[in-house]
């Protein structure tokens, strides 16, 4: 036996079209969003000298060549990795971390030997780091 009306509709509510506007507006807001802050982002750019400073005596140089390979103070490291990099500098450097250091890498030189590099010096406490370039081919020479 059945109790209760057969007749009796159940009631559902169609959301369907609610999330097809919901998502319509979320989309709307994360595209305007991200247009929002490139626009108002600041960014304050480094300045360099245009004359060319000469390294001083007690400057460790550390050379990065085409392929990745370092070398400290004209000494071929043997190993590419951080570890190996590290105790070469150290064997050079000794404890001075206020010596400068000038790095030298090839324009072709693998990014991220040179990251390995800026990453072993950081780590070892050296804090003056002077990246070596050249001038533009065609400019004038001082």
């Amino acid at each position: 036996m059945r109790i209760g009306n057969d007749n009796a509709d159940e009631f559902e509510i169609n959301v369907v079209s609610l999330i097809d506007v919901l998502l319509t507006l979320l989309m709307f807001f994360v595209l305007t969003t991200t247009f929002v802050q490139q626009g108002h982002m600041k960014v304050s750019l480094p300045q360099a000298s245009d004359k060319a400073s000469v390294p001083s005596n007690n400057t460790l140089i550390l050379v990065i060549d085409k392929q990745g390979h370092f070398f400290v103070a004209n000494n071929r490291v043997l190993g590419d990795d951080e570890a190996t990099l590290k105790r070469a500098i150290v064997a050079v450097a000794g404890s001075d971390r206020d010596r400068p250091v000038l790095l030298r890498a090839d324009g072709m030189t693998p990014h991220q030997a040179v990251v390995t590099a800026m990453d072993a010096l950081g780590q070892l406490g050296f804090t003056h780091l002077s990246i070596a370039t050249a001038p533009p081919t065609g400019a004038p020479s001082s």
